[in-house]
This record gives structure tokens, sequence and C-alpha cells, in this order.
């Protein structure tokens, strides 16, 4: 099994206990260990994984680190837990930062079993970076995260090739970073950047005040674009088009009328990214019918997520439920489901419950 499957077993488990793991304790069992065990450590070796790693640091004596990995007898990575409730923060951190100047061990994890935030020592050797280069959430995969988590299993570790690619994660993290801002809220650099580009004549306050407020608006739309196009191209990577098989009926003349849009794909795609906070992505199909495109839990039309009403030039919406109560919202822009994420997690949850409690048939 490849560190991707395994990753999204663990993604599948963090969502069905977390609200459960009130303590650190239970957080280490459910979902710490089982992450090591997914980088391919063996947390039943007290001489691979130690755990409550003790060493004297200064005035601190007696102080514990939760877990040490070791490799070959020397020390690779230090791991301290907390509850799966807490927000993680440097206050936190304390105990991996007195550690690393006193160990041999160059990357350190903070975590609460759902987010692991990486650090090393790029900025000054032996002493811990404020900055973490890397954070991995178990309920936010991104598709870049098995490929940067395989330098840190057991069979790929190398410390060398690590803090190179600390450094181009960092660099990387603190753009991003500065282009949020940007994408937010132009400064006025970025505003006189762009405005020299397109703008004949002097750059007036009234100048830069009208493209500060494009900027913003541009920079919006060419983002939504770019997911949509994302999302289609995934959608049409993942479910090509039949092939004809010959001698088989023709298809009726009704379901050659129905045509899965690119709008109502992209609005699939979004609806299955705020369920994937509860359940399997995989658990959220798409089936197109002639005056709407449902979307579907089990690929089960007895359990309706939600309605996508697209069909119309002019106005659009998204049916949401409770019991067999339909409401339709009007969408304006294919973000405006976002707005939604409340009533469909409610949905996910009533649907849940009903297949739980054995009661009737959904819508």
């Amino acid at each position: 099994m490849d560190l991707a499957t395994r990753l999204a077993e663990l993604e599948k488990r963090t969502a069905q206990h977390r609200e459960l793991l009130l303590t650190e304790e239970a957080a280490k069992t459910a979902l710490v260990m089982p992450f090591l065990q997914a980088l391919g450590y063996d947390v039943f070796n007290p001489a691979e994984v130690i755990p409550e790693f003790s060493a004297d640091v200064g005035t601190k004596r007696g102080e514990k680190v939760d877990y040490a990995l070791c490799l070959d007898g020397r020390l690779a990575m230090l791991v301290e837990c907390k509850p799966a409730s807490v927000e993680l923060d440097l206050n936190h951190a304390g105990q991996l930062y007195r550690y690393f100047s006193v160990t041999e061990a160059r990357v350190a994890i903070l975590t609460n079993g759902v987010v692991y935030k990486f650090y090393s020592d790029i900025n000054q050797p032996n002493k811990m970076d404020d900055r973490p280069f890397y954070t991995f959430s178990i309920d936010a995969i991104r598709r870049s995260d098995p490929a940067t988590l395989e330098l840190f299993t057991r069979h790929a570790f190398d410390i060398d090739r690590i803090v190179e690619e600390a450094e181009r994660l960092k660099l990387q993290s603190l753009l991003r970073e500065e282009l949020r801002k940007e994408f937010a809220q132009p400064s006025e650099e970025f505003v006189k950047l762009m405005a020299g580009k397109l703008h004949q004549g002097k750059l007036t306050a009234a100048v830069k005040d009208r493209f500060q407020a494009h900027l913003v608006a541009s920079i919006a739309e060419l983002v939504r674009d770019l997911v949509n196009e994302r999302l289609t191209s995934a959608l049409a990577a993942s479910n090509p088009p039949p092939v004809p098989v010959p001698g088989a009926p023709a298809a009726d003349a009704d379901e050659e009328a129905i045509v899965t849009t690119e709008d109502e794909i992209a609005g699939y795609r979004i609806v299955q990214a705020i369920c994937s906070r509860v359940v399997s992505p995989k658990r959220v199909a798409i089936r197109d019918q002639r005056s709407y495109c449902a979307v579907l839990l089990d690929d089960n039309n007895r359990k309706t997520l939600a309605r996508l009403y697209f069909n119309s030039p002019t106005t659009r919406y998204v049916g949401t439920f409770v019991g067999r109560d339909e409401e339709k919202n009007a969408v304006t822009e294919l973000t405006d489901i976002y707005q939604l994420e409340e009533k469909l997690l409610a949905r996910v949850a009533e649907l849940e419950a009903r297949v739980a409690d054995k009661n009737g048939a959904g819508v």
C-alpha cells in the first residue's frame, strides 16, 4: 500500500473520531501513532520510536518529548503531541525548542494528531526556527502532500535532502503568504507596478485607487477561473467518455439529451469538497437529470445532498434539503455554493444518522 492510500485511510479515521479525542493520550493513540506507522516507523519498537523521550536541558530536568524517532541508533526526529481539540501555536513548542539545541535531531514535529507542523534549523544551526517550514493537515490533504511526506518516511529519510527541501518549502510558504496578502489587499507598491504596465501618464491617487479596485476583482476572477479549469480537468480525467460497444443497443433519446455542463461539474466538485470534511469524497457522486444535476451520497438517489439547477441562462439555484423539504438557494457565482456549507454538512449528518437508525428513505 502506497503512502497516499495510507494517508487517505487515516483521513477517514480522523474525520470519524476527531471530536472524541479530547486528551493528548487519545490523540497520540488514535492519530499520531497511525501517522508514524504510515511513514513506515515501527511504533512498537522502542529502539526506533522512543515514547516519553527525556534529556536534561539546562535547569529543565525531567522534561519529556512525546516521541523520539531513531534510525540506525541515531536520533532523527522529535515529536511533541497535543490534544486534537487544541489549536497549535508557538506556546506548545517549548520542549521542542529546548531539546533541539541539545540533541542531534534536525527535524521536530508539533502536532495535535490532525495538523502536523514540521520545524528545522534553517535560520541558525542547532536552534529550532520560529516558523514551521511545512504544515500538513490530515483533514485537508493536498495533492503535493504525499510526495513531500515521502521524504520523512523511514526508508527514504535523508537529512540533507530534507533540509534542502525545507528551505524550498519555507521560501514557497513565505511567498504564498505575501501573495495572499497582496491578493486580498494590494499594497501601494503592487498597485503601482501593475498600473505602470497598463496606464500611460501620471499615476495620480485617483488612478491608483481605480486600479486597486479592479486589481482585487481581476485576481478573484482569475483564481475562480483557474479553480474551475482544474476541477473540470480532474473530472474529465477520472470519468472518461464511455467507449461504444459494437452491437450494443443505442442510448435512449432522453438520455442523449442530457449534457453535463462545465458549471455543473464545477458545482459538484465544490459540494464534494465541502462534504469531504466529514465523509470520504469518493462517496459523493454526481447524477445528471434533464431538469437538474443531482449530487448524491453513495450514488443513491434516496440520499440526495444537493440539486444543481443550472440550466437557466439567467438564474441558477442550488437545492438543499432538510428531510424531504427542498430549499432553492440562488447563486450568482459558483463560489456562492461555499456559503451553503452549514446546510450541506447538516444534510450529510442527517443522512448518516438515518442509516445508523435504519429510518425511512430520503429524498
